[in-house]
């Protein structure tokens, strides 16, 4: 006669992988030590760090330009779009043979002759990075229809390799002589930047002169970059919130074929967003031109790239995880710059992916992705 089995109650298993430990010690020990340097420097030299932190915000507010069509696009069709970088990079390169070939940015004061040299400036930059902006649409929207779309129901490593190829694509063609050269170009602005430094009271900086020592400067670039990425993520939050549209993109990203049903054009949803993120990394482009003043086919790699990141930081799909994550980035990369060495910043922004995804994969905002019934 078979002993019926004793009810025993099962051992308590740890679901949380070994790795995870390690990486959350590394990474309070990576804090601690970085908060240690930060302090300390910021006592030693307040100026410097400043300088450092608007750096850092000048970065980080165009790396949220580029991450929030990340952002955006793996949100309604978990794609990594790898070409996103390169779409920004287009757009710095649509704005200069905008400024250099044809003088958009001057057709205001060729059409009205007497119109204020102010009003010019601001109504040819906008009319030059609008069509960065609708350029890239029409760019972004096309390599959705024609690279992404015959895949959207094959696996996820076929849409991933397909990214990864369009965006050498667009590098490399871009590099031909007949397209934009391979060579560094000097970029032609819009407007001039003009630059301010702060110490006993705020100076414009003038043409051949130097800044005192421990100034603090800033240029007009900088709260440029600031107020447009702040006015983009507003309306992008509106848009996502409390438009038709939006509803149909939370829809579309929530259950593709519910969506269906209840009358959504799916296809139509996905190139819309397709073409908002562009114009986001198009208007990213062509400010980080203006402000670094040089562009080649190779500009939108490793910005791309960074701003990949950031969304991963702040929680890839999370809109203000994105904004989040690129201002952490750019102040990472800023204080490496600052106080470590320049060719350091690359390594410690993908070393924090690594940290991420180690500790907390779906980032700041992030939340794990739950079974639908």
């Amino acid at each position: 006669m078979q002993q019926a089995a004793s009810k025993t109650t099962p051992p308590t298993i740890s679901h949380r992988p070994p790795l995870a430990w390690i990486g959350q010690g590394f990474l309070l020990l990576l804090a601690a030590l970085a908060v240690f340097v930060i302090v300390k420097n910021m006592i030693d030299n307040p100026p410097l760090f400043i300088q450092m932190v608007i750096s850092g915000l000048q970065l980080g507010f165009v790396y949220a330009l580029i991450a929030l069509g990340y952002t955006m696009v793996y949100g309604i069709v978990k794609l990594i779009n790898f070409a996103h970088g390169d779409v920004f990079m287009v757009g710095a390169f649509i704005s200069f043979y905008s400024v250099a070939k044809f003088n958009l940015h001057q057709w205001p004061a060729m059409v009205f002759p007497g119109m204020d040299g102010l009003l010019v400036t601001i109504i040819g930059t906008t009319t030059v990075i609008l069509i960065s902006m609708v350029i890239c649409m029409a760019l972004a929207v096309t390599i959705e229809r024609v690279a992404y779309k015959p895949l959207r129901d094959a696996p996820r490593i076929a849409a991933l390799i397909t990214a990864i190829g369009v965006s050498f694509f667009l590098e490399f063609f871009g590099a031909l002589n007949f397209v934009f050269s391979p060579r560094f170009i000097p970029y032609q602005r819009p407007f001039d930047v003009v630059a301010w430094y702060i110490k006993d009271g705020i100076y414009q900086v003038q043409p051949g002169q130097a800044p005192p020592e421990g100034a603090i400067t800033f240029s007009n670039i900088v709260l440029i970059i600031m107020i447009a990425s702040i006015l983009v993520q507003i309306f992008l939050q509106f848009l996502v919130r409390k438009t038709k549209i939006g509803v149909a993109m939370r829809a579309t990203s929530y259950d593709k074929q519910a969506a269906r049903l209840m009358g959504i054009n799916v296809d139509q949803v996905i190139s819309f967003t397709f073409a908002i993120g562009a114009a986001f990394a198009a208007l990213g482009g062509v400010l980080y031109a203006i402000a670094y003043s040089s562009i080649w086919t190779q500009l939108g790699i490793l910005p791309g790239l960074k701003a990949f990141v950031a969304a991963v930081l702040g929680g890839i799909g999370s809109i203000p995880g994105a904004f989040v994550g690129a201002l952490i980035m750019g102040q990472a990369e800023a204080m490496t710059m600052g106080y470590i060495s320049t060719p350091m910043r690359d390594a410690v922004a993908f070393s924090i992916l690594i940290i991420v995804l180690l500790v907390r994969p779906t980032g700041i905002f992030g939340e794990p992705e739950k079974e639908k019934a």
